[in-house]
């Protein structure tokens, strides 16, 4: 008796080809199979399994007993079990329940404390410090406060005496901000009457973000960092005197630290930004790096916040694993980036690479989500609802009017795809590729009764180009390497749970297919149209010089003081 293993592959079986399987003759066949409790199966007329409700990949394994004869012996029948492995990718439909209430997640709402990676503070890497002996990395671990949708804090000294606020971490303007004024929104702010060492420019400074503005004035003072470089800088900062929509209900901080390039400085920029004024102070090297830890954590409560670390001079080795990819700027301003394509689940949307591009394509930590220009948003949507395995997904949650809930315990991350933004990488002809699972864009957010846990999507439209925000660098350890023109990415230690990553990177690709420059034919960048603007304003001053000249001057008569007809603005009258 000679045994043979045959191992069929399949894939989308029909419950007929199930049937003549189960029925093979003279064979053995193991199944090991399970599926979820509820698995609500459309039916069609070929009763084929159709991908939205079960489909699956499996190997059977077939043992097929042959009678075979050596020489005159025959040798004893012999039974063997063959234990097979079916794995299962299920695509069932579950019901979903949506949250149509008017929700505002900065007034309502706080993350829950996030386990943090206190090994690394505790094992003392004598390897991550600054080789000058100005700064320990070490030191920095943890100095970062907050959540994903009020924005990632540090606390500062700011003063003579010192006054401690709590500032924003920005990576997507170049002011340092500081409330001036009493605010509702605000516990504290900054005197500057209390201050000796502020000193005012006498100028005007307002600025505008995607949510908010204020205006104040100009001045300089000294800082301190606890959880920083040593000793004391000074720099320019902005007393913020007025406001609308940039303090929200809740939040835990009175100011913004900008962290992007000079051209983004307001008023101008000969405003040095405060990164500038530190790596020429302190003489860091000019790089400084970023993890935030509020990946899939719930909002609830306003005690001890998720955290992070803002690392100011180089990278700390304990806050990411596996290597790091770095991705050119483009253009300092912002940290503009290429972005080659975007992938949901394993499709590649098939737009023009300018489409993602279009405006710009920036790395900003001070923008919560993940914000995609109009026709790749609607295309990232399309994809998810085709590819996810909720049934009648309500539009309300993709457009954010709605949030959606389950039960409480139910995950609804393994409904979802993962998504992939490939970006282009230092070698020009190669990309690499940054995948977030469904734990970072499909967002805890609060609790129904204590029964149901509410989500909502952490993606949206931008008519301002694309931000890879909160949403996406909580999956990463993101560092700004300003020196060498790079931002670089590497899989955060923070983002996962148990042991298990929220964020994937991989690489190298070629960039096979994808034009050279996906960022030419781009509108205008705003210095630019600064330029257009003061030239523009330039002409008007000029031309109303003119105007004003030609009105002071009198008129020219005749000698005799009658006006002539040469001279007379009526001399073409009818007589």
């Amino acid at each position: 008796m000679l045994v043979i293993s045959v191992i069929c592959s399949f894939r989308k079986l029909s419950i007929e080809h199930i049937t003549q399987i189960l029925y093979i003759p003279a064979a053995s066949v193991w199944f090991a199979y399970s599926l979820p409790t509820i698995i609500p199966i459309t039916d069609n007329e070929n009763g084929t399994i159709g991908d939205r409700a079960v489909h699956f990949e499996t190997e059977l394994s077939v043992v097929c007993l042959v009678n075979v004869k050596f020489g005159e012996m025959l040798l004893c029948k012999l039974l063997l079990l063959s234990l097979s492995f079916w794995t299962c990718h299920s695509v069932f439909k579950i019901p979903l329940k949506m949250f149509a209430g008017k929700f505002n997640a900065s007034e309502q709402l706080d993350l829950r404390p996030l386990r943090r990676n206190q090994s690394a503070a505790e094992s003392g890497l004598s390897l991550a410090s600054d080789p000058a002996g100005i700064v320990d990395f070490l030191d920095m671990i943890n100095n970062l406060k907050g959540d994903s949708g009020r924005g990632y804090y540090m606390q500062m000294v700011i003063g003579t005496p010192g006054q401690t606020l709590n500032i924003l971490v920005d990576t997507g303007s170049s002011n340092f901000a500081v409330a001036a004024a009493a605010h509702p929104y605000i516990t504290h702010y900054y005197n500057r009457a209390l201050s000796s060492t502020y000193q005012s420019s006498g100028r005007g400074v307002a600025v505008k973000y995607t949510q908010g503005e204020w205006e104040g004035e100009l001045g300089t003072d000294r800082i301190t960092i606890p959880q920083g470089p040593s000793g004391t800088i000074t720099i320019n900062i902005a007393a913020i005197l007025t406001s609308e929509g940039f303090f929200l209900p809740g939040i835990n901080w009175q100011g913004i630290l900008g962290l992007a390039y000079p051209l983004l400085a307001r008023p101008d920029p000969s405003v040095e930004p405060f990164f500038n004024s530190v790596v020429s102070q302190t003489g860091i090297p000019d790089v400084f790096s970023l993890q935030m830890c509020g990946a899939g954590v719930s909002a609830s409560t306003i005690a001890d916040p998720a955290g992070g670390s803002l690392i100011m001079g180089g990278v700390e080795p304990t806050l990411y694993r596996g290597s790091i990819w770095y991705t050119p700027v483009l253009e300092e301003w912002y940290y503009q980036v290429e972005v080659l394509k975007l992938e949901v689940g394993a499709q590649n949307l098939n737009l023009d690479c300018k489409e993602y591009n279009s405006d710009k394509a920036i790395v900003d930590s001070g923008t919560t989500l993940l914000r995609l220009p109009g026709n790749v948003f609607s295309a990232v949507v399309e994809a998810i609802m085709q590819t996810s395995l909720i049934e009648d997904f309500s539009a309300g949650f993709f457009d954010g009017t709605k949030l959606a809930c389950w039960m409480r315990g139910e995950s609804p991350w393994r409904l979802f795809p993962k998504i992939s933004i490939y970006l282009r990488a230092t070698n020009t002809s190669q990309s690499f590729r940054i995948t977030i699972l469904p734990q970072l864009y499909v967002q805890p957010v609060t609790d129904i009764d204590g029964t149901l846990d509410c989500f909502r999507f952490g993606i949206s439209p931008s008519a301002n180009g694309l931000v890879i925000g909160a949403t996406v660098m909580e999956g990463f350890y993101v560092i700004f390497d300003r020196a060498k023109k790079r931002v670089g990415f590497a899989v955060s230690t923070c983002a996962e749970n148990d042991g298990v990553p929220f964020a994937e990177i991989a690489g190298p690709f070629l960039a096979e297919g994808v034009a050279s420059d996906c960022t030419s034919g781009m509108p205008f960048r705003e210095p630019v149209m600064w330029v257009i603007a003061y030239a523009l304003m330039g002409i008007c001053a000029l031309v109303l010089i003119v105007l004003v000249i030609l009105l002071i001057l009198p008129c020219r008569r005749h000698r005799d003081g009658e006006i002539t007809d040469e001279s007379s603005l009526v001399r073409h009258r009818i007589k």
